[in-house]
């Protein structure tokens, strides 16, 4: 019943960075891309990734290194190679307007 309940946590903290993110993209991303030029069209979830995937690594980062160093969960999405390759595809869908001056999704 323990794990079942460290799953349902898990799984929380998941749907509520997938909805910040969602929030932030559909409510701020537009008016920020917009306010350097950048039209802020076309497939805008996968900007919604990048937004919710960076802020759920900035989330980690926080609970892992600071308040939760010996949870498990936390020490292995730390040192899995997966994470933080998604970590720099995340930074790239955020960055990559930029780069290009429009959003290419």
């Amino acid at each position: 019943m323990i794990v079942f309940l460290k799953d349902v946590g898990r799984s929380i903290e998941l749907l509520f960075f997938l909805v910040l993110g969602l929030y932030l993209t559909s409510d701020f991303a537009g008016r920020f891309y917009g306010s350097y030029g950048i039209e802020f069209m076309g497939n805008i979830w996968v900007n919604w990734f990048g937004i919710s995937y960076f802020l759920f690594v900035i989330y980690t980062i926080i609970m892992g290194v600071f308040l939760f160093k010996e949870v498990t969960f936390y020490k292995r999405l730390l040192r899995s190679n997966i994470f933080w390759l998604l970590f720099i595809v995340s930074i790239y869908i955020i960055l990559v307007p930029f780069i290009k001056g429009e959003n290419p999704f």
